[in-house]
């Protein structure tokens, strides 16, 4: 887990980059409330509101994700008004949070900003059972969040919008036909289902903290696809919920809400949780955990048994989910991987080819976007892999077969990254042994997604050792030589039955 979240890849310096932004927009949110007379309640409300516009708005481009954060006080404010008009209404609230929480994810289906639009809604309903908000506080909430979004965008898109200096790559969606591109209906249905189960046995634990439970069913469910994606997920929620607590009792208790540092270690907890949410869900979890635990220290609620009651509601929200994602519409694991890695293989393949546009000559091809989304693939085939991968997975022949398809497509990247690095020197040009490696790199890939034998691709070149060689040719030639051997070696364990014991050559 340390090695995942401190040892692993940052290009570009993103996650530092953007978990530094997260930081500064969030006390300068939090900052501009509190200056401007609002309630601690109500900081807190902005705050939160600050977090969620930073976090989930991730649309591919600047402009829209601008619209997107204009849209969320559009959707949150109605959403507020109505948690707040049920708090004296337990009935008619628990249906209403179970109908948003279905709602919230059946919006995914409209992408980025449908995402992001629903967690915001979600959150903001949980939000008001968290801070236990009553009608006559809505006005100044209402200001606090405007104030808040305003401020975290005012960082994001003015003093520090990083993004416009970087490729855009299409969000990767798995293509329709394989059963799993319109995965928002049944997750939908898993979740009000599992949302429904957290809520009831939620209240058995607690009349007065349920909503943790159903919060921790409805965040299992971000971004998994398959059976064994949630479960794993789960499982990682409740690891880092553990870990988190066992710091809260070190860390928040003796604090006990004082403001400087329970603001100080609060704005470092938020600096974890978005440097940790790409590459690990239990660092990011801990980090969650912990910035609760110093939320309630300053609600003046914070006690061990308060933080131990968090631990038996979030195990209730993961059961939830386990059992509406075993038993309620399921999709198989084998199938969401086969589905992402055959996107991924198929990517590396337009990279190649972009690649070789521009080798050749074309002033217009650019490896970079696909070369970055190549980079959001691997991360969903990781991520559909970890059911298989983990340590806990008693299924050894497909633990293996995951472990080398992992190391292969990890091997592709590297390759597809080194080549995109070669075509972007003004230097490199065209070389008749490219094209003939290229043409291999497609007959491998050809090869793969037709689940045939691989055969020996034409040299177009008629020639594969041309005496006229030109600056990044070499280097070009290894890459290309590279990614045939990985696309080769893919070959074994995904045309081989997923029970049968791994043999290699």
């Amino acid at each position: 887990m340390l090695k995942r979240m401190f040892v692993a890849p940052d290009p570009g310096l993103l996650r530092l980059r953007s978990a530094t932004r997260a930081v500064l927009g969030i006390g300068l949110a939090l900052a501009v409330c509190a200056l401007t007379g609002h309630t601690l309640t109500a900081v807190i409300t902005g705050g939160l509101a600050a977090l969620l516009a930073l976090f989930t708005v991730t649309d591919p481009r600047v402009r829209a994700q601008a619209l997107t954060t204009a849209l969320l006080p559009v959707v949150g404010f109605p959403v507020l008004a109505l948690a707040a008009g049920l708090h004296d209404a337990p009935g008619a609230r628990d249906v209403a949070f179970v109908a948003v929480a279905g709602t919230a994810v059946y919006a995914r289906r409209w992408g980025p900003r449908g995402h992001a639009l629903g967690v915001f809604a979600f959150m903001t309903f949980f939000v008001t059972q968290f801070l236990r908000t009553v009608p006559g506080q809505l006005p100044e909430l209402y200001s606090s969040v405007l104030l808040a979004v305003l401020a975290a965008s005012a960082v994001r898109f003015g003093a520090w919008c990083f993004e416009r200096r970087l490729p855009q790559p299409a969000a990767p969606a798995l293509p329709a036909g394989t059963g799993l591109a319109r995965t928002t209906t049944r997750q939908a249905v898993q979740v009000t289902v599992a949302g429904a189960f957290a809520l009831a046995a939620g209240q058995l634990l607690s009349d007065e903290r349920w909503y943790w439970a159903v919060g921790a069913a409805w965040w299992i469910f971000v971004n998994t696809n398959a059976r064994g994606e949630t479960l794993v997920r789960g499982f990682r929620r409740v690891l880092g919920t553990v870990l988190g607590i066992a710091a809260g009792l070190v860390v928040a208790m003796p604090v006990q809400g004082a403001l400087l540092p329970t603001t100080v270690l609060a704005l470092a907890c938020v600096f974890g949780i978005f440097y940790s949410a790409p590459v690990s869900y239990s660092w990011m979890m801990f980090a969650v955990t912990v910035l609760v635990s110093l939320l309630y220290g300053l609600l003046g609620a914070l006690e061990p048994a308060l933080l131990a009651l968090r631990l038996a509601e979030t195990a209730v929200g993961a059961l939830g989910a386990a059992l509406a994602v075993a038993f309620v519409l399921p999709v198989t694991t084998h199938a969401a991987t086969n589905a992402w890695i055959r996107l991924t293989v198929r990517c590396v393949h337009e990279c190649t080819t972009v690649a070789m546009r521009r080798l050749a000559g074309d002033g217009t091809a650019d490896p970079a976007p696909h070369a970055a989304e190549l980079e959001l693939l691997l991360a969903r085939v990781r991520m559909s892999l970890a059911p298989l991968v983990h340590p806990f997975s008693p299924l050894r022949a497909r633990k293996a077969r995951a472990r080398q398809v992992l190391v292969l497509l990890d091997d592709c990247a590297r390759e597809v990254r080194g080549l995109a690095a070669v075509a972007a020197d003004p230097y490199a040009s065209h070389d008749a042994r490219l094209a003939a490696a290229c043409w291999r790199v497609e007959a491998a890939v050809h090869a793969l997604e037709s689940d045939s034998a691989p055969g020996h691709a034409p040299d177009p070149s008629g020639a594969d050792a041309t005496p006229h060689h030109h600056p990044g040719a070499e280097a070009a030639l290894t890459h290309l030589h590279g990614l045939e051997r990985a696309l080769a070696g893919l070959a074994t364990p995904l045309r081989t039955s997923p029970r049968a014991p791994l043999v290699t050559a």
